[in-house]
């Protein structure tokens, strides 16, 4: 049954659907335009430090997946092209890998096609009310060699699945505990909805690494279980969610401000290199994008790295287009008088 749902995600969402009906909100983040940037564009720096690796660009390919046979070929042509372009890469749920025979991919090879990447691994926050624990955690890590594990919150997604897991009952005191007991950073994140400041600095001063706020104006996991709803009931229920949540840029420019130490990961309707620019200059470290690399996955690795080379070309003509000679300076980038969002 979950290999059958998870089959019917990654159907909806690379047939179009699915998409939030809320705005990510980087529209309102518009950059002073530099005239005369003074650059040489090519020697623009986009390098930066995830998880104690370098990576050539702020950019992580976030979590994506779909039935076992399917994943097991998306995650190889994604850690291929990560691994080429040396960017990082978080795998999907590991929940099927873990319970059952099918890694889905998700095993020692992932790491073999992508040996220098920071790697994440992922499992579900309601797995901890489900048996999963230190030892599953340490399972997720050690199966695909993993820097970090990543623990993804999706209470809407399981509020509006007719089998979903509703019981959230101690969950943030599990996740400390993981957080305090792993040997890898933990990343806490989100799946379309956001994640507020106030949560994210509790999850931080419990000893949380990394925040993914994957904000709203993206994919709608809501909008996604409608499309896959077998009643009309089941359908409308989920429909009426698909524009709930924290646009994206307002959650990361709120987390920042929040949790002014933290690495954060900027996520959720990330459409191309202006909108990792954007990001970045509101506040995350770096950029995660799934959905919009998701069709050029179940293709060829080839055709990720195509994909996500127009994105880093992208990132680096803002920086042109901004003065911006690094990533640093990226960040304090005067924004035009109009724009409304920012620090």
């Amino acid at each position: 049954m979950l290999t059958d749902r998870k089959n019917e995600h990654l159907d909806v969402v690379l047939g179009g659907r699915g998409r939030s009906q809320a705005r990510t909100g980087f529209d309102t983040v518009i950059f002073e335009h530099t005239a005369l940037p003074e650059l040489d564009m090519d020697a623009i720096d986009l390098t930066t430090s995830f998880l104690g690796k370098r990576i050539n660009a702020p950019l992580l390919v976030s979590s994506m997946t779909g039935g076992p046979a399917r994943a097991a070929h998306i995650n190889e042509h994604l850690a291929i092209a990560c691994n080429e372009l040396d960017i990082a890469l978080a795998v999907g749920s590991q929940r099927v890998a873990i319970e059952g025979p099918d890694g889905a991919g998700l095993d020692a090879s992932l790491r073999q096609f992508a040996p220098r990447i920071p790697l994440l691994a992922n499992f579900g926050a309601a797995q901890l009310n489900l048996g999963f624990g230190v030892d599953q955690a340490r399972r997720a890590v050690e199966m695909i060699g993993a820097d970090a594990l990543i623990i993804h919150l999706n209470p809407l997604q399981e509020a509006v699945q007719p089998e979903g897991d509703r019981d959230w009952r101690g969950l943030f005191g599990s996740i400390e505990m993981l957080a305090r007991a792993l040997e890898v950073p933990v990343v806490v994140k989100e799946v379309g909805s956001g994640i507020s400041a106030r949560l994210a600095r509790r999850l931080v001063d419990a000893g949380v690494a990394v925040i993914d706020v994957a904000g709203a104006g993206g994919t709608s996991w809501a909008a996604v279980e409608a499309e896959r709803a077998k009643t009309p009931e089941q359908a409308a229920i989920a429909r009426a969610f698909s524009d709930w949540g924290q646009p994206t840029a307002s959650a990361i420019a709120a987390v920042r401000a929040a949790c002014p130490d933290a690495v954060i990961v900027g996520s959720g309707g990330i459409a191309d290199g202006v909108d990792v620019a954007r990001a970045i200059r509101l506040g995350a470290d770096i950029a995660g994008q799934a959905a919009g690399i998701l069709d050029a996955a179940t293709k060829s690795a080839d055709a990720v790295v195509s994909r996500l080379s127009v994105v880093i070309s992208q990132l680096r003509i803002v920086c042109f287009c901004t003065g911006s000679r690094d990533l640093a300076a990226l960040r304090t980038a005067p924004l035009a008088p109009e724009a409304a969002t920012g620090p």
